[in-house]
């Protein structure tokens, strides 16, 4: 939306160290084991910085002791939800479309793990002589498709175009919103009628112009977004691209069977000396979906077979053998721990619910320490004090609910707040992962809540299609669990997209319909304050103010424990999304 301004850059020269992130976790990543990772450790974050156009030259840093060749198997729950770019918002399915989607930008790992935003098919980060309302970035030359026709501006207006369609649905808003303002999609309905995007022009093949109605300048970081990342007109399959995206990365899909497996092999028309960001070392991987974390864990303790070229995206250390894995000695070196950008919350729909005394009792009642335990303990997570994550500029712990000191609920407490708003017995409709450890999480919330009055209603859910079916705004549930990072790291990017009044739309990122005009303009009047430290503390009073409202329940700050196979090498943790990595993997 035209309020977006927030101050990127230099938030990152004042805090130093400090996460950006993909927003929005992926559905219970663990919803079948632990959303693991370390225990107290303090928290750590990686330095971002914006590079330099020698910077945005490939090839990428390569990996110490890498070779090419091989394949490499993936092992995991579920099925990608969604491959056309555009629709891209969950954390793991832009870490596969890495290895076969571009952007005008992206992110470069350095050996030390510093990271700095780099031109991905770009020359540079772009460049604005405006204070960036306007954005110019100039393509490299031999970046092509995967049948080898060159990639051009016009493919970029086109990829931003399209992003307007009304079947793209779930993806980030960001670009057509500082275009078009809040109701884009009633100011243009996409390339299909033959229509174009006059804020997007291509003075030659090689230039793309972005016009905003207003200064936006982290829309250089926002073009790094898969949501952004291009697609070609000639092969544009509408609704199907999502199954089988054209490549203008290292890899194109040969075969995708839903549900059941994805496979890649070498792009030949990809050139590594465009490309900073992604080595290419495998030549082909093998993805298999339909394994839970309990199965995958025990694969990799095995660590037999084709599973020894096997990592996992999605799927984390089973919450049955956390302590095994974290006392083997054996396991340590192949074995990932790290923070992850997300914050966990048990979404109130404020449609459904509109009295604060409910909610707060939903609040006192819920059951944090139960849920945690079942979940992984301490390795699942940190009880959450605020709805921002520790890695954002702004953040300030806050707990007016006494969470920390009750974190097994306080039912007696939510019991005389439900009687105080006459609504002892009121129905609390539940939609939750239909998996086996997600099934135990609802029956310990179920006795909380019936304990404190309530009327509890389980409602389970697909895990593949969980989000889709969170996001509508007429969905008939009460409550229901929803992770989110920032987008980048500060208050706006934590709170905007998730509790702005005006985000609530299908397939938006507002799932507790939140519309509360005292919240809405101090988001405004926040991403007017240039000093980033004055705007982080802004942000940090705007998530008091939707504590003290009770608008939803923050549960945890997520961590990571995840394995991978003993005959993988340059496996990673990707702090950006909070998974495994491929883009430096090699077979031994």
């Amino acid at each position: 939306m035209s309020s977006r301004k927030s101050r990127l850059a230099a938030a990152i020269m004042v805090a130093g160290a400090l996460t950006v992130t993909t927003a929005c976790s992926s559905g219970h990543s663990n919803s079948d084991g632990a959303k693991p990772g370390a225990s107290k450790a303090p928290i750590s974050a990686t330095t971002i910085s914006v590079g330099t156009a020698d910077d945005s030259k490939g090839p990428a840093v390569p990996e110490p002791g890498a070779k090419k060749g091989g394949t490499v198997n993936m092992i995991d729950r579920d099925d990608f939800s969604h491959l056309d770019p555009a629709m891209v918002y969950m954390n793991y399915n832009a870490e596969a479309s890495l290895l076969f989607t571009r952007q005008l930008t992206g992110y470069k790992t350095a050996a030390d793990g510093s990271q700095k935003l780099v031109g991905d098919l770009a020359t540079d980060t772009g460049t604005t002589t405006d204070g960036g309302k306007t954005w110019k970035f100039t393509l490299k030359d031999g970046v092509k498709w995967q049948d080898g026709a060159a990639i051009t501006s016009a493919d970029v207006k086109y990829s931003i175009e399209r992003t307007y369609a009304s079947f793209i649905k779930g993806g980030p808003t960001y670009i057509q919103q500082w275009i078009s303002g809040d109701d884009y999609r009633g100011a243009y309905a996409g390339p299909y009628d033959g229509k174009s995007l006059d804020a997007v022009t291509t003075p030659d093949d090689k230039t793309v112009v972005i016009q905003f109605k207003d200064v936006h300048t982290d829309a250089n970081f926002t073009l790094a977004m898969t949501g952004y990342g291009i697609v070609p007109k000639a092969h544009d399959t509408k609704e199907e691209y999502d199954k089988k995206p054209f490549s203008s990365g290292p890899y194109q899909i040969t075969e995708h069977v839903n549900d059941r497996s994805l496979d890649l092999e070498r792009n030949p028309n990809w050139d590594p000396a465009t490309d900073p960001i992604r080595n290419a070392y495998p030549d082909k991987w093998h993805m298999t979906f339909g394994v839970q974390a309990q199965q995958s864990t025990e694969r990799f303790i095995a660590d037999n077979g084709d599973d020894k070229n096997a990592f996992s995206f999605h799927n984390q250390v089973h919450t049955t053998y956390i302590d095994k894995v974290k006392g083997d000695e054996k396991l340590k070196s192949r074995t990932l721990e790290g923070l992850t950008p997300y914050v966990d919350y048990y979404y109130i729909n404020n449609t459904r619910i509109k009295d604060q005394k409910v909610r707060e009792a939903l609040v006192k009642a819920f059951p944090h320490q139960q849920t945690r335990q079942l979940q992984g303990g301490t390795s699942y997570g940190d009880y959450a004090t605020s709805y921002m994550s520790p890695t954002v500029l702004g953040f300030e712990s806050y707990d007016p609910f006494d969470v920390l000191k009750k974190p097994q609920g306080d039912t007696e407490a939510a019991k005389k707040l439900l009687t105080e708003a006459n609504a002892v017995g009121q129905t609390i409709v539940y939609a939750y992962n239909n998996t086996p450890v997600q099934q135990k999480v609802t029956e310990a919330i179920r006795t909380n809540l019936e304990a404190a009055g309530f009327k509890f209603v389980p409602h389970p859910l697909d895990s593949k299609t969980y989000y889709d079916a969170i996001q509508q705004v007429n969905n008939e549930f009460d409550l229901y669990w929803g992770g989110w990072g920032a987008d980048w790291p500060t208050g706006y990017t934590s709170l905007q997209p998730v509790w702005d009044g005006r985000m609530i739309a299908d397939g938006g990122q507002n799932y507790a319909h939140v519309n509360d005009p005292e919240i809405n303009a101090a988001m405004d009047a926040a991403v007017k304050i240039a000093d980033p430290t004055a705007q982080g503390k802004a942000w940090a009073a705007i998530d008091k103010k939707l504590q003290d409202k009770a608008y939803s329940i923050p549960d945890v700050y997520q961590r990571s424990l995840s394995l991978y196979g003993s005959g993988l090498g340059g496996v990673k943790f990707d702090t950006l999304a909070g998974l495994q990595s491929p883009l430096n993997i090699y077979v031994k």
